[in-house]
């Protein structure tokens, strides 16, 4: 298994970078709000900047910086995707729920990603707990991992299967927004997660 190398210290951030990065993090803050609000609308809009604005006055982010680049192709296939993923998961979580005499089954799964950045751990950790049936319980920055509540998981081989599917969504984000250097990491091994779930007692071996 290829092992990535020593992380590179980050250089210092530049006047033009840390404008950047503030653009960057109102204009997330907003779109969250605006979500939260579930109307796209100029009023919306405008107290979601301002409360970005004093969010970020009063409780200043950390300097992150951002080296990767936005490409619109990868981005549109992880949309698709991401959309298609909340339609069968949907499906699947009303089914479980409906089943007469079933008692669905759960575990915690580690899952360490292959790029350990404080930004991919983020998007996957909030791209994973959209998704109906899976929730981050923890996320280790140090090791790059994520500890996923799943709903519907029975065997190891399930347990796998959702492994993957974390993997390749990792890799659709890193594809679309993530740097070079991160989208060379993809090509790496898959990091060897424990061989059984986290909650051993309620996944049958």
């Amino acid at each position: 298994m290829t092992q990535p190398g020593p992380a590179r210290p980050n250089p210092p951030l530049t006047r033009r970078d840390r404008r950047r990065n503030r653009i960057m993090a109102m204009t997330a803050l907003t779109t969250v709000w605006v979500l939260l609000w579930g109307t796209l609308s100029w009023a919306n809009v405008i107290s979601g900047v301002l409360v970005a604005t004093v969010l970020l006055a009063v409780f200043p982010l950390p300097p992150v910086t951002f080296a990767g680049r936005f490409r619109p192709l990868p981005a549109a296939r992880f949309l698709l995707r991401f959309n298609w993923d909340l339609v069968v998961a949907s499906i699947h979580i009303a089914w479980l729920a409906l089943r007469p005499r079933h008692t669905p089954r759960g575990a915690i799964i580690a899952v360490p990603l292959r790029v350990n950045t404080d930004l991919n751990l983020t998007l996957v950790g909030e791209a994973l707990s959209l998704v109906p049936g899976s929730l981050i319980l923890e996320a280790d920055r140090a090791t790059g991992t994520l500890y996923v509540h799943v709903i519907g998981v029975r065997t190891i081989e399930e347990v796998e299967r959702f492994r993957r599917g974390v993997y390749e969504l990792e890799a659709r984000i890193v594809n679309a927004i993530g740097s070079p250097d991160e989208v060379r990491r993809l090509t790496d091994s898959y990091p060897a997660g424990p061989p059984q779930p986290v909650d051993q007692e309620r996944v049958p071996t």
